[in-house]
C-alpha cells in the first residue's frame, strides 16, 4: 500500500564544518563560546541550547533557591523546550543580547525549565499564567518571589518597546524596581494569588457526586464538537489548527454506539474527513513523512514545522482505526507514512523513540541564521531543475514539475500568505499542499491513474533526495516514558489493525527499551527521562527524575496495548505491577482521582489533577480506561471502583462541558456498559486461532479487552482469572467466547459469526 502514496524518504546526513554549536535556535554559526553558564553540566537539549548566553542560568533545584533567598532577589522563570520556534526566537533577541543579560543577571535569579523534562513545574507556572493573562504557551516567562510565588507572568516578550506591547527589557527594569519600593505588595499579591489558584486547582468529589450517565456526557460532547466543526477544512478551530486525536477517538466511538442514526454517520463524517484533509495539508509532510505540530491557517497549509513524538504516535492510531472502520487504504497508507518517519529519524538505536524534530533549520550549508521551514519548503525554481523531464502521453507538452507543481500548489512567487509568514521567512517559498484529487490532475493533463501515481512517486522521491543534502533541523534526543509510551501504542496497535508484524515488533522493542533504561527494578519505580549519550550509548542525569503519573498511564495504556498485539503475558504483569505503583504514588484517597505529580517536593506550590485533554489526552482521562482494563486482566474489583471515583471526581466538567474531557467522556460508556471481555482459546500458532484474532483485530470495537487462553496454567491470566480455565475449545477448533464481569457466552468458532457479535 506504502508504494502508491507515499516514498520512503533516505537522508543523507549533513555535517557541518568547525566545532557543534550548542544552540538549536536562530543563531548565527559561531564556534567560539565567550560565555558558559551551570546550564552546561545538563543532559536536556534544550537547556544545553542555553548554556552560552550571557545569562547566568541555573537549572531548577536547591542551588537556585537558596541563592535568591540568601540574596532577597526575585526569581526569574524561564520555561520551553527545545523545539520551540518562539524560545529560538527569544533567545536570540534577549537571551543572547548582553546588556539585557547583565539586567537578568544583577537583579533576578535567572532559572530555565525543560518543559518536557519537569512538566510538574510547567503546569503548575503555566496555571498561574492562564488564570492571569489573556491565555498560555511558550516560551513561559514567570517572575516569582524568593518563596517560588509567582505574580507576574507571560510568555515571549520582544527585546524592546513596541506599538503594541511593552518589550521585556522595560519589563525587568520595571520589576526590579518595583522589588525595590513595594516589596511587601509583591509579597501580598503573590500570597492572594497562590491562595486563588489553590481553591480553583481542587478536584474532587463534593457530596453524593456520582459517575455522570454516559448517554447525557456523550450527546453533549458530539453536540459541542459538531457547533465548533470546520465543515469545509475539518478540525474544530479556525485557527490555529491543532490535530487533538482524542477529539477523533470520541467521534469513532460515538459512531460505533450509533452507528444506524444519522448522528453516528456525522460523527463519522466528521473524522475522517478532518483526517484527509490534515493528510492532504501542508502539516504534513508530503516529502520526508511524519506531521508538522500544527497549522497556523485554517485550511492545514502552512504549519509550525515541528515534529512532536507525541503527535506521531496518538495520529499512526487514528489513521489506522480510520481504516479499519472505512476499509479505505488510503488511510492505511498514512499510517504506515507516520511509522516510517518516526522509524528512521526519531529512533534510538537501543530502541527507544526520541522527542521531536525542529522547526528551524539553515537554509544551506553556507547561511548564517536559521529559519523557520527551511528544510521542508521549496521554491518553484528548485522543483523546475529537479523535474525537468517530460511527460510523456500527456496531453499537452508538460514536464514532471508542471505535473507536480499542480498538483501539490506550487506557484512561481511562492504560496505562503504574508499574514502566515510575520518573520518573512518563508517569502517566495511554496509549502506543498495536495491542492487537486489523484482524479482531476490526471485528467488536468490527460494521463492514467497509475500513470500519474507513478510519475507523483517518482518526483516525492526525488525530491526527498534533494532535500537530504540540505542542513538537518536539531533532533532533541531525549527520551520520555510518556511520550515512548504513546509511540509503542502507536506501533502496537496500527500492526494489529494493518497486519503488520514488524510494528508490533518495534513496539516489543521500544518496551524493552523502557524496561531497561526508564524503571528502577529495586523500587519499581518509572523514570521520566534519558539521553542518547556518546555512540550507542543511553546516559542518565546525575540525578534522575522520577516518572510522572503521565509517564505511567501512558506506559500502562501502551503495555495493554503491546499484550494484545502480541498476546505475550509478561506486558501484562508489568502494567498491573505499574498500576500498583501508581496508586501508591499518586492518588488522592481524600478528593479521588490522581495527583498529577508525586507529595514532598517542597519547591512544587501545587498538587494539580489536570482537567483538559488537549494535544495528548490527560492523564486521569486514560487512567479510567487502564483502570477498568486491569481489572478485566487481574480480576482486581478495587480498580472498577477507582474508575469510578475519578469520573465521579470530574462529574461537573464531564456534565456541562465535556468537549474538554473527549478522552474521558468516552471512558465513561466503558465505565457504565462494562468491557466486553474477547477470549480466544486456541493454540498461539494455530491457524484457526489466528483466524479469529483477525477478525477481532478487523472489528472497531471500542470497549472491549482481548486475551487468548492457550492452555497454560502457570501464565498471568489463568493465575488472576480462574474462568479461563472452565473455557474449552469446541470440536477441538479454536473457540472464542465473549464476555462480561467473568460471564461467558455460547462458543463461537466461525470468524463471521464472531464478527457479528463483535459489531452487536
Amino acid at each position: 500500500m506504502l508504494t502508491n502514496f507515499f516514498v520512503p524518504c533516505h537522508r543523507t546526513v549533513f555535517l557541518r564544518g568547525g566545532p557543534a554549536m550548542a544552540t538549536g535556535g536562530k543563531s548565527s554559526r559561531s564556534s567560539i563560546h565567550r560565555y558558559t553558564n551551570r546550564l552546561i553540566n545538563e543532559k536536556s537539549p534544550y537547556l544545553l541550547q542555553h548554556a552560552h548566553n550571557p545569562v547566568d542560568w541555573y537549572p531548577w533545584g536547591q542551588e537556585a533557591f537558596d541563592k535568591a533567598k540568601k540574596e532577597n532577589k526575585l526569581i526569574f522563570l524561564s520555561v520551553g523546550y527545545s523545539t520551540c520556534h518562539w524560545c529560538h526566537v527569544m533567545e536570540q533577541e534577549s537571551f543572547k543580547n548582553k546588556a539585557i543579560g547583565k539586567i537578568l543577571n544583577d537583579n533576578f535569579v535567572c532559572i530555565k525549565v525543560d518543559r518536557e523534562e519537569r512538566p510538574d513545574v510547567d503546569k503548575v507556572y503555566m496555571t498561574f499564567v492562564q488564570a492571569t493573562s489573556s491565555g498560555g504557551g511558550w516560551p513561559m516567562s514567570v517572575w516569582l518571589t524568593p518563596d517560588l510565588k509567582p505574580f507576574i507572568g507571560g510568555t515571549y516578550f520582544p527585546p524592546e518597546d513596541g506599538i503594541y506591547q511593552v518589550g521585556f527589557r522595560t519589563v525587568l527594569l520595571r520589576i526590579a524596581d518595583q522589588w525595590k519600593r513595594n516589596k511587601n505588595a509583591l509579597l501580598e499579591n503573590s500570597q492572594r494569588i497562590m491562595s486563588a489558584l489553590l481553591a480553583r486547582a481542587e478536584i474532587s468529589i463534593k457530596g453524593e457526586d456520582s459517575p455522570p450517565p454516559f448517554p447525557e456526557v456523550m450527546a453533549r460532547c458530539f453536540q459541542q464538537l459538531s457547533e465548533s466543526y470546520d465543515e469545509e477544512y475539518g478540525g474544530f478551530s479556525e485557527f490555529p489548527k491543532f490535530p487533538t486525536p482524542v477529539n477523533l477517538n470520541f467521534l469513532f466511538t460515538y459512531w460505533a454506539l450509533h452507528r444506524a442514526s444519522p448522528d453516528g454517520a456525522r460523527a463519522l463524517q466528521m473524522a475522517l474527513h478532518t483526517l484527509k484533509m490534515m493528510a492532504y495539508g501542508g502539516i504534513h509532510d508530503h516529502i520526508a513523512q511524519g506531521f508538522h505540530r500544527y497549522s497556523t491557517d485554517q485550511r492545514w497549509h502552512v504549519p509550525h514545522f515541528e515534529k512532536m513524538l507525541y503527535d506521531q504516535g496518538q495520529l499512526a492510531v487514528a489513521y489506522a482505526r480510520a481504516f479499519q472502520i472505512s476499509g479505505d487504504d488510503f488511510f492505511a497508507d498514512v499510517a504506515a507514512d507516520v511509522l516510517l518517519y518516526v522509524s528512521r529519524d526519531l529512533s534510538d538505536r537501543a530502541g527507544g523513540f526520541y522527542s521531536a524534530e525542529d522547526a528551524d533549520s539553515y537554509p544551506t550549508a553556507k547561511s548564517k541564521e536559521k529559519r523557520e521551514g527551511a528544510f521542508c519548503v521549496w521554491t518553484a525554481e528548485e522543483i523546475r531543475r529537479l523535474l525537468p523531464e517530460p511527460v510523456e502521453g500527456a496531453s499537452e507538452r508538460k514536464t514532471l514539475a508542471d505535473v507536480f507543481m499542480h498538483h501539490y500548489g506550487v506557484k512561481e512567487g511562492g504560496n505562503v500568505s504574508p499574514a502566515k509568514d510575520p518573520h518573512k521567512e518563508l517569502r517566495g517559498q511554496n509549502v506543498l499542499i495536495v491542492q487537486y484529487s489523484l482524479e482531476l490532475t490526471a485528467a488536468r493533463f490527460g494521463l492514467g491513474l497509475e500513470q500519474l501515481k507513478t510519475m507523483l512517486a517518482k518526483s516525492r522521491e526525488r525530491l526527498c533526495e534533494a532535500r537530504g543534502h540540505r542542513p538537518l533541523p536539531h533532533l532533541d534526543t531525549k527520551m520520555l516514558a510518556s511520550w515512548n509510551g504513546l509511540m509503542i501504542s502507536g506501533f502496537a496497535q496500527s500492526g494489529m489493525i494493518l497486519g503488520k508484524e514488524e510494528y508490533v515488533s518495534r513496539a516489543g522493542r521500544a518496551a524493552d527499551f523502557l524496561r531497561g533504561h526508564l524503571f528502577d527494578v529495586c523500587s519499581g519505580r518509572l523514570l521520566r527521562s534519558c539521553y542518547r549519550g556518546k555512540g550507542s550509548s543511553v546516559e542518565q542525569s546525575a540525578v534522575p527524575i522520577q516518572g510522572f503519573l503521565e509517564d505511567y498511564v501512558f506506559v500502562i495504556q501502551a503495555l495493554f496495548d503491546l499484550y494484545e498485539a502480541s498476546l505475550n503475558q509478561g506486558w501484562l504483569e508489568w502494567a498491573v505491577q505499574l498500576q500498583r505503583k501508581q496508586d501508591e504514588l499518586f492518588w488522592d484517597s481524600k478528593g479521588f482521582a490522581y495527583f498529577s505529580s508525586e507529595a514532598g517536593d517542597s519547591s512544587l506550590l501545587l498538587r494539580l489533577k489536570d482537567d483538559q485533554d488537549g494535544v495528548e489526552p490527560s492523564a486521569n482521562s486514560v487512567a479510567v480506561a487502564n483502570l477498568l482494563r486491569a481489572a478485566c486482566y487481574s480480576g482486581n474489583m478495587e480498580w472498577v471502583e477507582k474508575a469510578g471515583q475519578i469520573l465521579a471526581a470530574f462529574s461537573e466538567r464531564l456534565l456541562k462541558f465535556p468537549v474538554a474531557l473527549p478522552e474521558m467522556a468516552r471512558a465513561t460508556v466503558a465505565f457504565h456498559r462494562t468491557l466486553k471481555q474477547v477470549v480466544i482459546c486456541g493454540a498461539p500458532e494455530g491457524e484457526d486461532t489466528k483466524d479469529l484474532l483477525r477478525c477481532v483485530h478487523s472489528v472497531f470495537t471500542p470497549n472491549k479487552v482481548l486475551m487468548l487462553a492457550d492452555g497454560d496454567s502457570t501464565g498471568f491470566l489463568y493465575h488472576h482469572l480462574p474462568f479461563l480455565s472452565s473455557l474449552e475449545r469446541k470440536d477441538g477448533k479454536a473457540t472464542a467466547y465473549l464476555c462480561e464481569n467473568f460471564a461467558c457466552s455460547l462458543p463461537v468458532t466461525s470468524s463471521q459469526e464472531l464478527r457479528r457479535l463483535l459489531l452487536l
